[in-house]
């Protein structure tokens, strides 16, 4: 299950989520992260409700230590989201994926030093492939790709905390919405003052365009989430190389 939901997630992640983005990505990278924000806090309160989780929710406030390590996961996914759609509205995709490529070895070396998961024969080779063609990719790009190493890390080590605390996947990511969603607000109304807003009644369409953002984030990232809390983080970690695979030929 844990494959297939991973296996789903990244599909997901590297077609309908790259075209959808790149689509809206005009609007500006930053106001389709914070809207992307928002309606992704919406709609899992409205899933929290319906799936009747508020005692699950309840149960994580009175624990501390996942608070805070939710409370970070919150500043490494925001951070994430808006390097990756900034990278695609100029342009970047091949080095946005390029850091996705990496990300699946930053996940089995984190998944090894923090998690004492076991690294087999077959995952090595796999690990030292992907190495060297990562190596050959580096010194056959136009210029360093900042931004993919940028997505690598925040991603990287936003799963290995999200594992460390195991907690319901919707639920976990509501929190860490709620924890943005004042500073989204606060972003979103300085757009509104300078006068480049898109979400407006004058444009019904980009306002449904970004309310979007949130189902197309909502649902691979659950999928992939509730495949990384049935696997390791090895195994998950190079189901995800279908994400770059996809990115990359859609950026070609």
């Amino acid at each position: 299950k844990g494959i297939i939901y991973a296996t789903a997630g990244s599909l997901w992640w590297g077609l309908l989520g790259t075209v959808f983005f790149k689509y809206i990505s005009s609007m500006g990278a930053l106001e389709v992260t914070i809207h992307r924000l928002i309606w992704t806090c919406l709609i899992l309160f409205i899933s929290t409700l319906v799936f009747k989780k508020f005692n699950v929710f309840k149960n994580i406030l009175k624990q501390k230590e996942k608070l805070i390590i939710l409370f970070l996961t919150s500043i490494l996914i925001f951070l994430n989201w808006g390097t990756w759609i900034y990278a695609i509205s100029i342009n970047k995709i091949i080095d946005a994926s390029y850091g996705y490529f990496i990300f699946p070895i930053l996940n089995v070396f984190l998944g090894y030093i923090f998690l004492k998961e076991k690294i087999n024969t077959q995952r090595k080779l796999a690990i030292f492939t992907v190495i060297g063609s990562s190596l050959y990719l580096l010194f056959n790009l136009e210029s360093f790709p900042w931004i993919g190493f940028l997505v690598a890390f925040l991603w990287g080590f936003y799963n290995l905390l999200r594992k460390k605390i195991n907690v319901d996947t919707d639920v976990g990511l509501f929190i860490e919405s709620l924890y943005i969603v004042p500073i989204s607000f606060a972003i979103w109304y300085f757009i509104y003052k300078s006068g480049h807003n898109n979400f407006t009644i004058d444009e019904p369409i980009n306002m449904l365009l970004l309310f979007l953002g949130g189902v197309m984030t909502v649902i691979p990232l659950f999928l992939f989430i509730k495949g990384l809390e049935k696997t390791t983080m090895a195994t998950s970690g190079l189901i995800f190389f279908v994400t770059p695979t996809s990115q990359f030929l859609l950026g070609f």
